[in-house]
């Protein structure tokens, strides 16, 4: 039946960011950057395309993990999103997704069940494809812009200093959602930057 035939619990996680080799390394492909991590922690490689986005597939423990970095663009991250919803058949709090937020001290981690999309345009289009707010997230802060600065010209610039702890931290959070629940994982992860 193939990997994914059998009826076995699956869940999506997903990672925000922008697709081209010029964004990688910038605060508003945070999202790409923990999911990354993770497929490196579960052994796992993005070598599949579906839905507009690139995929890495596999087993934990008794679960199915599809790993997902929409291919879309940021602010069209929901088509990307709910295609893949469609196709794997998962339910809506079997969807993880993982963004930078702007709102947050850099380093700083927040788990949320579900809830709305703050300020974040690429989470405002997930939540609109998806019809609804009912999946749970993780958001990497990645500090507010010093006066005088645009927003986009931010989250497109690239961080100051290394983050790799935070988005490996950023990724077990994403496990502990699977594994354990919103409530565990708000306990173990939310922190400040």
């Amino acid at each position: 039946m193939g990997l994914f035939g059998c009826k076995k619990e699956i869940w999506l996680v997903v990672g925000l960011g922008n697709c081209e080799d010029k964004y990688a390394r910038t605060r508003h492909n945070s999202g790409f950057s923990a999911v990354d991590a993770l497929a490196a922690k579960l052994g796992l490689t993005f070598n599949r395309k579906k839905c507009a986005s690139l995929l890495a597939e596999g087993r934990h423990g008794d679960k199915k993990l599809v790993l997902a970095k929409p291919q879309t663009y940021m602010n069209a991250s929901g088509t990307a999103v709910s295609g893949l919803v469609s196709f794997y058949k998962v339910p809506l709090d079997h969807v993880v997704v993982i963004c930078d937020d702007v709102d947050l001290l850099e380093g700083a981690l927040r788990i949320r069940e579900k809830g709305g999309p703050g300020t974040h345009n690429g989470m405002r289009d997930v939540v609109l494809c998806l019809g609804g707010e009912g999946f749970p997230r993780v958001r990497i802060g990645v500090g507010t812009p010093p006066p005088g600065w645009d927003l986009a010209d931010y989250v497109l610039g690239n961080f100051t200093s290394d983050m790799s702890a935070v988005f490996d931290a950023a990724a077990d959070a994403a496990l502990c959602l699977v594994d354990e629940g919103a409530a565990k994982a708000q306990q173990k992860f939310n922190r400040k930057g």
